[in-house]
C-alpha cells in the first residue's frame, strides 16, 4: 500500500503513449480459481502479526479472512519481520493439506514498508545479465533473501515432492516476484501468485521473470486498484505478464467469469488502461479484505 500524496503525484506523471493490446478475455478453470483464492488469502494471512513471530505454529487469521488457510494442516517454519531497513515481513509455511512449500509477503504496514514503497531509483540486481529494479522493493527482498531460501532448502529438503509457491500483496507481491525469481535460478519450478502488485522493473527484469515462469506466473490485478499503476510507466517500469484482471467492483463477489486475462508487459486493456484514480478500497478487495489484519488506515493520511 502506498500513501495518498505519493499516488496522486506518481499517477500525474505516469500517463504515456502505449497502444491498446487485444483483449484476450477467456474463463479461467475452476482449478485455477480455487488457487486464486487460496493463495490470496495465503497472503492475507501475512498481515497478522500472530504469523510473523512465532515459527512452528498453524497460520490463522483472527478476522476470518482466511478461512481455506485455517481449514489447512499448516506449520510455519520461518516467521520474519522489523529488518532493519525495510521491515520486510512473512512467513514460510508447510502446508500437508495441499503438499505446498508457501513463502508469504506482507504489504505496507509500517513507515519503513513506506519509505520503500517509495524508495524508485532503480538499482543493479544478481538476477539477471543488465537487470535492474525498484531499490525500494528490490532492498527489501535482500533483507529476506537469506533466511527465505534456507527456510525453502530445509522444508524442499524434507518434502521433495512439494510444489514451493510464492505469494504477497501490493509490497508483498512486489517482494515475491524476485523471491520467485531467485528460487527458480536455484532449482526450484516455484510457482509466483501476486495480488495488487506494482511494477518492480523495467523490461529486462521484468520480461526475464515473464520469460522463466516456473510453474507459472498469476499476476491478479482488480479493477480500479491504483498501486499496480505504480511506478509510473514514464520512469521506465513494466509488468510481469500474465495480468489476470477482477473486472468487478469493491466488496462484490468474485467468480472465474469476471477474470480476463491479458499478456505483455504494458497492456491497457486491464488495470493498466484505466483512467487514474485513488480508490485505495480497491486494493484491499481481492478475493475478500486482503489487508483486514493489516494497520490500512495510516496511508489514508
Amino acid at each position: 500500500m502506498v500513501s495518498w500524496n505519493l499516488l496522486s503525484i506518481a499517477l500525474a506523471i505516469g500517463v504515456v503513449s502505449v497502444q491498446a493490446a487485444p483483449l484476450e478475455t477467456r474463463s479461467i478453470s475452476q482449478d485455477l480459481f480455487n488457487k486464486f483464492n487460496l493463495f490470496e488469502q495465503y497472503a492475507a494471512a501475512a498481515y497478522c502479526a500472530n504469523n510473523n513471530n512465532s515459527p512452528g505454529n498453524k497460520v490463522t487469521c483472527p478476522p476470518g479472512n482466511c478461512p481455506l488457510v485455517e481449514a489447512s494442516n499448516t506449520v510455519t517454519s520461518l516467521e520474519f519481520q522489523n529488518s532493519l531497513l525495510t521491515d520486510v515481513t512473512g512467513f514460510v509455511a508447510i502446508d500437508s493439506t495441499h503438499s505446498l512449500i508457501v513463502v508469504s509477503f506482507r504489504g505496507s504496514n509500517s513507515i519503513r514498508n513506506f519509505l520503500a514503497d517509495a524508495d524508485f531509483p532503480l538499482v543493479t540486481t544478481d538476477i539477471c545479465a543488465g537487470c535492474s529494479a525498484d531499490q525500494g522493493f528490490w532492498t527489501s527482498w535482500v533483507e529476506a533473501r537469506s533466511g527465505v531460501l534456507a527456510a525453502v532448502e530445509a522444508a524442499a529438503s524434507a518434502h521433495p515432492s512439494y510444489q514451493v509457491v510464492v505469494t504477497g500483496h501490493s509490497l508483498g507481491g512486489a517482494i515475491a516476484d524476485f523471491a520467485a525469481a531467485e528460487l527458480r535460478k536455484a532449482g526450484y519450478n516455484a510457482a509466483l501468485y501476486t495480488f495488487g502488485s506494482p511494477r518492480i522493473a523495467p523490461a529486462p527484469l521484468s520480461d526475464y521473470i515473464t520469460n522463466n515462469p516456473g510453474a507459472g506466473n498469476y499476476r491478479v490485478t482488480h479493477y480500479d486498484d491504483p498501486v499496480p499503476r505504480l511506478p509510473p510507466l514514464l520512469l521506465g517500469f513494466v509488468h510481469i505478464s500474465p495480468e489476470y484482471w477482477i473486472t468487478t467492483g469493491n466488496e462484490v463477489p468474485v467468480t472465474p467469469g469476471v477474470i480476463e486475462v491479458l499478456t505483455g508487459d504494458v497492456n491497457l486493456s486491464g488495470n493498466t488502461g484505466e483512467p487514474p484514480g485513488l480508490d485505495l478500497d480497491a486494493h484491499s478487495w481481492y478475493f475478500g479484505n486482503i489487508s483486514a489484519c493489516g494497520n490500512f488506515e495510516i496511508y489514508r493520511e
